[in-house]
């Protein structure tokens, strides 16, 4: 049987091999730490706390504030030095809260306890993974708990481990399954109490063998668990690319994938489902990959949330030429920075550090309709005839050209012999639609 794959998609370079062999370092903050109150998809949190209070790590200082919202952990203990807007990678400024970090790391009482998962009831497990604060870790920021709480949980036939990481340069979901594979499948294990009726498939891209080999041996008398082996492909990691790969089910824009009967998760958010559920410790941390041949070495971190990137690139043996461009995330999905005086978050997979911009260099030229746009894109539309919608700002053509299907993976973009910012027009369109559409509602 041939690997499991999508339709589409392109081959950008990897880059992988600048940290895929990096053992994950610990990374203790040294300045102050800012949590934003937004991290995640949905309302930001209410902040908790106020200027001169003193807090814990695992201590809870934002709360929900909504059915789709998150809480914010405190990574360390010290003392509020203020509540107050902060820019975040996106350059947005977004209410946070500073903490001045006393080094100490006192934790809240019982965290770190052994806690046995098959104790506890289903209900149980989703408000652990609630109060947890823990969301999609591959860059969405979706509230977890919720994802975990389809109307019908009978209705679930998968839980997807994504471990494709088709993102070039990212190798932090890498190095936890060669580290902590049995923190992966531990999380999967407790998920699929949540649905008896499903079966457990962790997908791993073919550039991974070592990871393969690892977990196939680990899950091998496992019964509701295997390892599905993917095409290495981008996008193979998004979760519709994903979905169709293993399941041959497809889901649109109009569908959650439980629709589908699937749960996906990443790699690291499943790892922080066993820390909250088994280790009764909430999200607190991020893996980061900083990485790009700016940077002197290129390294794998454990890192407090909350602690800034500046610190990341020292760490990292600072730059090692002047880089003109700077990601949070990978190439092809990741977000350009303005300067690294920002907070790592739960959605930051990635800093990545590059001495050229080649995107700035490329001077976009008139379409020549090749129509390489359309053989890659992994959601069947028709790029080429959206950015013609896009030019003219005509969001009804573009919605009947059904480009809210677009996934804004960069694929066309990346192939575009042209060179023109098809993705960027796609992400502003479908930003506006959406905008329409509750303007109407």
């Amino acid at each position: 049987m041939g690997l499991a794959t999508f339709k589409g998609g392109v081959h950008p370079y990897e880059g992988k091999e600048l940290s895929e062999n990096k053992p994950t370092q610990i990374l203790m903050p040294k300045g102050d730490m800012v949590f934003p109150m937004s991290q995640h998809i949905g309302a930001p949190a209410t902040p908790l706390v106020k200027k001169g209070d003193k807090v814990l790590a695992g201590q809870k200082i934002g709360e929900a504030s909504g059915f789709i919202s998150a809480n914010v952990i405190c990574s360390v203990s010290g003392t509020v030095k203020a509540v107050e807007p902060r820019r975040v990678a996106s350059g947005a400024m977004v209410n946070s809260v500073v903490v001045e970090n006393d080094g100490e790391y006192q934790s809240v009482e019982g965290m770190g306890a052994d806690r046995d998962p098959s104790k506890l009831s289903k209900q149980e497990i989703r408000d652990i993974v609630k109060e947890a604060g823990i969301v999609g870790l591959g860059g969405a920021g979706f509230p977890t708990h919720v994802k975990l709480t389809p109307k019908d949980e009978n209705a679930i036939e998968y839980v997807l481990v994504n471990a494709a990481e088709c993102e070039p340069y990212l190798t932090s979901d890498y190095r936890m399954m060669l580290e902590e594979p049995e923190k992966l499948v531990g999380g999967l294990k407790v998920m699929l109490q949540l649905f008896e009726k499903a079966k457990g498939v962790i997908g791993i891209e073919n550039n991974k063998p070592e990871a393969i080999k690892k977990l196939q041996e680990m899950v091998k008398d496992e019964p509701r668990i295997e390892v599905c082996e993917l095409m290495t492909k981008y996008p193979q990691g998004g979760e519709r690319s994903l979905i169709n790969a293993i399941t041959g089910r497809k889901v649109n824009s109009s569908m959650l994938p439980a629709d589908a009967g699937c749960i996906v998760d990443n790699v690291d958010t499943v790892i922080a489902i066993y820390m909250a559920v088994c280790k009764t410790t909430p999200l607190m941390r991020r893996i980061v990959t900083v990485t790009g041949d700016a940077i002197a070495n290129p390294q794998n971190y454990n890192v407090k949330i909350g602690t800034n990137f500046q610190e990341l690139v020292e760490a990292a043996g600072g730059f090692k030429g002047e880089p003109e461009k700077l990601i949070a995330g990978g190439p092809m999905m990741g977000m350009a920075l303005f300067g690294l005086d920002i907070p790592v978050t739960k959605t930051n997979s990635a800093l990545l550090c590059m001495t050229k911009d080649e995107v700035a260099a490329n001077e976009p030229t008139p379409c020549i309709r090749c129509g390489k746009c359309v053989s890659v894109c992994p959601s069947h539309i028709v790029p080429v005839m959206m950015m013609k919608a896009a030019l003219k700002g005509d969001c009804e053509k573009f919605e009947k050209l059904n480009g809210m299907e677009c996934v804004e993976c960069g694929s066309c973009a990346f192939i575009c012999p042209a060179k023109r910012p098809l993705t960027q027009a796609f992400k502003e369109m479908r930003k506006t639609v959406a905008a329409n559409r509750r303007k109407k509602a």
